[in-house]
């Protein structure tokens, strides 16, 4: 199964589950009003596109191994034809040092990577 070029299909929105998904990873980082304040912004906030190689730069991410389950479950997604839900980004603070923060994704942004570098992914990103 070769996906290294295939094209990645995207769904238009994200998954509902990709939101607790999201509050889940986030309340490691900021308590609970903050995390509830980032989901609320992450519903509402319209659908951008960046390039996957970005997205895992700006997080400071490294790249998933194929043999990952859930970048494997992922690319045979991609392999299928099947659609990918969106990702949910919080944004980094470029004078503070911080990296953007993958919420939920991480491991279909390595897919998409693994597809094309250049994949552009479709985000829903708010401000720390």
């Amino acid at each position: 199964m070769s996906t290294k070029n295939a094209m990645v299909h995207w769904a238009t929105r994200p998954q509902e589950h990709d939101y607790p998904a999201a509050a889940s990873y986030l309340s490691l980082i900021a308590g609970r009003a903050r995390v509830q304040a980032l989901v609320k912004e992450l519903r509402a906030a319209p659908v951008q596109h960046f390039q996957a190689k970005d997205l895992l730069r700006a997080a400071g991410l490294g790249l998933l191994p194929r043999e990952n389950p859930h970048v494997a479950k992922d690319l045979a997604t991609i392999a299928d034809g099947g659609s990918l839900s969106p990702c949910l980004i919080v944004r980094g603070r470029l004078r503070a040092g911080r990296a953007a923060y993958i919420a939920d994704g991480y491991h279909r942004i390595c897919a998409s990577y693994w597809s094309d570098e250049d994949t552009e992914i479709p985000v829903k990103i708010v401000s720390s």
